[in-house]
């Protein structure tokens, strides 16, 4: 690919051309989920959106090192520095090991994310296995003089950072909006300021899990594992730091802080955020208790659904949005993807049939030019899909003998149909490679109508052919006639 990638960099507030550190290598670390539940829609969306960078950068030539982390300690209710350990929470109220729960539920993550066709990263690494890293991590900033020991905790000093480095630069925020939107609580006594942040909690008697530090037996502050882990597999500066735009204040607020205070720079050169999805416009997550979990959306079960939607149905809702902006879930919109997924996979299927002419009426490196284009534009998949149809049509004019073409042409489409629907975008085909909810069985069904139908039309029964045609649209399949036989598509 020779396009050259522009990321929009949340840092700068700017689309930036992407220049690696190093030629030829990118290195990404991306945060992924707190293993306290199921994962939900809300999930899928920065899975799928990073998920498309990697498979893109890998595509470009890259030998990418993706890391994305697993949240198995230290993320307290509130996303804030009191209360309990979400995962320690679900595991008191189930009466399980906390290490149960989030295994429990990592595990199912990895099953949705399968689903999904999402890559599964280079690197996975647990909070839990890198409290060395992050105990090591917080003493660096208490060396450099940016952190205070009270009573067996470790907190981030915010005013004396902000008095050299700018606090509030990733998220627009300044100290003194921040400082007036923060009331003072009760419990954060042992902070000289409410807005000082936890690097490392001691743990109150009743807390399970606790590991031994030179200031108390205690955890680390949630901020600090991204630090600590993507620095221990990236290195001080690496290229890409990704994550859902609900995490830009206060978690990589503070990871810029904390690595800027230790480091004397900040770790990741682009900041790339996606947009939330939305139900009715509020954001979809587990403590608002909106979010509707994927096994759900495949199996259809929540009140919120009409249906069951596939998983290749959920990746290409995701995909048909750019991934900056909002996404509101819909049963009308998921049908909508539905339908275009189904209308792309059959064209990608016509294409598999066509016998090629001695010249061609068309140019497959226009469909190669503005794929490229698109994904080089800030991951514009959008414009992907957009330039797909476009060939799924003349596709169709081809197979119809409206338009022609030579077999290395024919080649070439195929080629690049294929890597942008399948390598790049991710997509699949789920009536060769079977559903999540279980076998194909429309498939069959629907292909030994239409014999029945080609024979009738042969034997000239008319009515027999508009009967089958009819049953079948009633059904929500729309027949379309071609000259050497019928296809089919859902409505």
């Amino acid at each position: 690919m020779e396009s050259k990638l522009m990321l929009y960099n949340t840092l700068t507030r700017r689309k930036e051309e992407f220049v690696p550190l190093v030629e030829g290598r990118a290195g990404m670390y991306v945060c992924g989920p707190t293993v306290y539940g199921d994962p939900h829609l809300g999930h899928a969306r920065p899975a799928v959106t990073f998920d498309l960078l990697f498979r893109y950068l890998k595509a470009a030539g890259y030998k990418v090192r993706y890391v994305r982390n697993i949240t198995d300690v230290g993320h307290l209710e509130h996303d804030a520095d009191e209360g309990e350990d979400k995962i320690a929470k679900k595991a008191r109220l189930e009466q399980l090991e906390p290490m149960e729960v989030a295994h429990y539920y990592t595990e199912r993550y990895h099953r949705a994310m399968d689903a999904l066709n999402v890559l599964s990263p280079s690197i996975e690494p647990h909070a839990s296995g890198h409290i060395i890293e992050q105990i090591a991590f917080v003493q660096r900033i208490l060396d450099a003089g940016y952190a205070y020991v009270s009573n067996g905790s470790v907190y981030f000093d915010v005013e004396k950072y902000n008095a050299k480095y700018n606090y509030g630069r990733l998220s627009g925020r300044n100290l003194d909006d921040i400082v007036a939107n923060t009331r003072e609580l009760d419990g954060q006594g042992d902070k000289r300021h409410s807005y000082d942040f936890a690097l490392w909690k001691k743990a109150s008697p009743e807390h399970i899990m606790r590991w031994p530090s030179p200031w108390s037996d205690g955890f680390p502050g949630w901020h600090m594992e991204c630090s600590a882990m993507s620095t221990r597999y990236l290195g001080e500066r690496f290229d890409i730091h990704g994550g859902g735009m609900d995490l830009m204040f206060p978690h990589h607020e503070c990871e810029i802080a904390q690595s800027t205070a230790a480091l004397g720079c900040d770790s990741a050169r682009y900041w790339v955020h996606n947009n939330m999805i939305t139900i009715n416009g509020q954001k979809m997550g587990k403590s608002l208790g909106n979010f509707i979990t994927l096994e759900e959306l495949f199996t259809g079960s929540h009140k919120l659904l009409a249906q069951a939607y596939s998983p290749m149905t959920i990746r290409f809702f995701v995909l048909q949005a750019h991934y900056r902006s909002t996404l509101d879930f819909s049963n009308e919109a998921l049908q909508a993807a539905e339908k275009g997924l189904d209308r792309l996979m059959k064209g990608i299927e016509a294409l598999g049939k066509i016998k090629p002419a001695a010249a061609s009426t068309v140019d497959p490196a226009e469909l190669e030019r503005r794929c490229a284009e698109a994904m080089a534009d800030d991951l514009n998949s959008p414009m992907v899909i957009s330039a797909l149809f476009d060939w799924v049509r003349i596709i169709n004019q081809i197979v119809d003998g409206q338009q022609t073409i030579a077999a290395a042409d024919l080649e070439a489409l195929t080629a690049t149909v294929r890597r942008y629907a399948f390598d790049i975008l991710g997509l699949r085909d789920e009536k060769s490679a079977g559903t999540a909810s279980g076998r194909d069985y429309v498939t069959p069904l629907v292909e030994m109508l239409l014999a029945e139908r080609l024979k009738a039309r042969a034997a000239k029964d008319w009515a027999a052919s508009d009967r089958i045609r009819d049953g079948l649209s009633a059904a929500g399949i729309r027949v379309k006639d071609r000259k050497d036989g019928s296809d089919w598509e859902l409505e």
